[in-house]
């Protein structure tokens, strides 16, 4: 049995979302000057529309695309895209873990779209995307976040497509490279890869994505808290800062501090290779240790970001499910109790295992520094 090790992360948060904050964070970083103003007065609507501009300058989105700030974190970006414009065609949903199955439910039992196919695989997989067909729309998310996949590219998402791809890249933005030719609504959220706070989500429009949001009403109503449709118009102030309804001006500073931060190291570029760097040294590990494995089997599809770990060996062989979760919980108390990993249980629907966030905000000295701590615990907790 292995000894305790003697060397803790210096940051033990490896939460999926929230995620942990910046290295080197400080509450003293966020600024205070927009505080307890309305969003509408001129220094904090300042600040919004520089969250607006300072995202898209990291994110490398091209002109013509156009970003606003949506409530309800990403869940409410994606819904909001549902509810305001689908149903002007088919379309194709493409899902493989928890979150796409909640944009497919919504579509089946909230919009009851009669014109809708379902492209569905089990976590460590993903369905055949080429399926997909051009005269539809898509849903899709680029990063699931409970399973640990990616779209290895884009490739399969037509160049003349007649239908809008809706694309949920929560997990992805600031920390893969993202088509944006490819992607006509792409929705994400503040407390993912930059390790924002809560609630806020963002959804980017292609030109395509806005005429449609000109052109087409949906026959459901749609609530004022998830209709885009004001900006449709070119020279719609949701572009610059106005919001649907009041957001958090603290979260929107501590935002901002995040992506100054992610300009200092590099922009994209630079948060993909701190992302790239914490996978290496845990995939390192597991090639060594013989009773974890990764979820993901292809690398090509392997996140870099939420990093899903499953047993393997005779240990856990004969184990079933309920065993399994329960080694789990044995596992993450014992890492808890002595600091060394918070919040590295897998999501709760998905398979029973470990979910380590791998996200551009975490330093790769401190999944080394956990990879021992895990040992250690599976042996304790199997014991």
């Amino acid at each position: 049995m292995p000894s305790q090790p003697s060397i803790r992360p210096a940051d033990p948060r490896f939460s999926c979302g929230p995620t942990r904050k910046r290295p080197g964070w400080e509450i003293s970083a966020v600024g205070t000057g927009s505080l307890g103003r309305s969003h509408r007065a001129t220094l904090p609507k300042q600040r919004l529309g520089e969250a607006i501009e300072r995202a898209g300058a990291i994110l490398e989105i091209p002109a013509g695309y156009r970003i606003l700030i949506a409530p309800a974190s990403d869940t409410g970006a994606f819904e909001a895209a549902m509810w305001s414009m689908l149903g002007a065609r088919g379309v194709d949903v493409f899902s493989w873990d928890a979150f796409g199955d909640r944009w497919l439910k919504d579509a089946q039992n909230e919009l009851k779209l009669p014109d809708l196919r379902v492209f569905h695989a089990p976590y460590g997989t993903l369905p055949d995307l080429s399926q997909a067909d051009p005269a539809r729309d898509i849903l899709f998310t680029w990063n699931a976040t409970a399973a640990g996949l990616k779209v290895p590219h884009a490739d399969w998402i037509s160049d003349d497509r007649e239908g809008l791809t809706f694309c949920d890249a929560t997990s992805a933005a600031f920390a893969m490279d993202l088509p944006w030719d490819k992607l006509d609504v792409t929705t994400f959220s503040w407390q993912k890869c930059l390790g924002g706070e809560a609630q806020h989500g963002m959804v980017v429009l292609s030109p395509r994505a806005r005429a449609r949001l000109a052109s087409w009403r949906p026959e459901w109503p749609v609530p004022s808290v998830l209709s885009l449709f004001g900006a449709s118009d070119e020279q719609s102030a949701m572009f610059e800062g106005s919001t649907i309804n009041t957001p958090s001006l603290l979260a929107t500073e501590d935002f901002l501090d995040a992506l100054r931060w992610a300009a200092k190291e590099g922009g994209l570029s630079g948060l993909m290779a701190r992302s790239q760097a914490n996978l290496a040294v845990l995939e390192s590990w597991v090639e060594r240790t013989p009773w974890i494995e990764l979820m993901a089997e292809d690398p090509a599809v392997r996140s870099h970001t939420s990093v899903t770990l499953k047993f393997a060996g005779p240990d856990t062989a004969g184990m079933d499910e309920e065993a399994l979760r329960g080694l789990v919980r044995r596992m993450t108390q014992l890492l808890e109790r002595e600091g060394a990993a918070l919040d590295i249980l897998p999501y709760p629907k998905a398979p029973p295992g470990l979910r380590i966030w791998c996200g551009p905000t975490i330093d790769a000295d401190d999944i080394a520094a956990l990879c021992p701590w895990l040992d250690w615990a599976y042996e304790e907790a199997k014991g």
